[in-house]
């Protein structure tokens, strides 16, 4: 499977005084489906509706956390997290709406400062799928699973962001773990392999990979 990730600038903020504590959300449309986006896939309304209802499993445990930065994995990193996404639906104008409250977490007290100081943000969302191209368009296909929308900053250029997704990488889930250690691994091991018994090597892989995702 593919690490996906897609930018989203149009968010806003608010700000909520409870019982004299000011508490920071974040608003907007998180994600989008049915159009080709800037990187050239398009999401069927379907797969997202699919994962927006699993995600809200999610969302009321309060599990449904995102992080201040944008990394390469498909894992929340619990030392990185500053936000928690506590609402998350789909629209009937072909964007999936969110809000997220800001945490009192180091990195969520960054995501303040930078709001205070009228620093404009935008989300990206992180999940791992596979992909099939339909007339020059990777369509996501129903095997997506979103990981979390998180919190980046809005560059001039969107592209910065994009260009680094990894969509080389592929990820296989160990006890519910996405790890990409097996796949180097076993990469490697074929390297190795003579030709003579390279399709001996492969079949042994296979076989390893299959008992990973039993």
């Amino acid at each position: 499977m593919k690490l996906i990730t897609e930018v989203n600038q149009d968010i806003s903020y608010v700000k909520e005084n409870v019982d004299g504590k000011k508490n920071y959300y974040i608003e907007g449309k998180f994600m989008g489906y049915d159009e080709p986006n800037k990187n050239g896939r398009i999401y069927p309304k379907a797969v997202m509706e699919k994962e927006v209802g699993r995600y809200q499993d999610l969302i009321n445990e309060k599990r449904s956390l995102g992080e201040l930065g944008h990394p390469p994995t498909p894992t929340v990193n619990l030392n990185q997290v500053s936000h928690l996404i506590n609402e998350l639906k789909i629209n009937h104008d072909g964007a999936v709406y969110g809000k997220a409250k800001i945490l009192g977490t180091p990195m969520g007290k960054i995501a303040e400062g930078l709001l205070d100081e009228g620093v404009r943000l935008g989300v990206s969302s992180r999940g791992v799928g596979s992909l099939k191209e339909k007339n020059g368009i990777n369509e996501v296909q129903d095997d997506f699973q979103l990981s979390t929308v998180d919190i980046v900053s809005d560059p001039s250029a969107p592209n910065a962001f994009v260009n680094g997704i990894m969509e080389n990488s592929d990820w296989v889930c160990n006890n519910g773990v996405w790890t990409q250690f097996q796949i180097e691994k076993a990469q490697q091991y074929i390297k190795k392999t003579s030709k003579k018994q390279l399709d001996e090597a492969k079949l042994e892989v296979f076989k390893k990979f299959l008992n990973i995702i039993k």
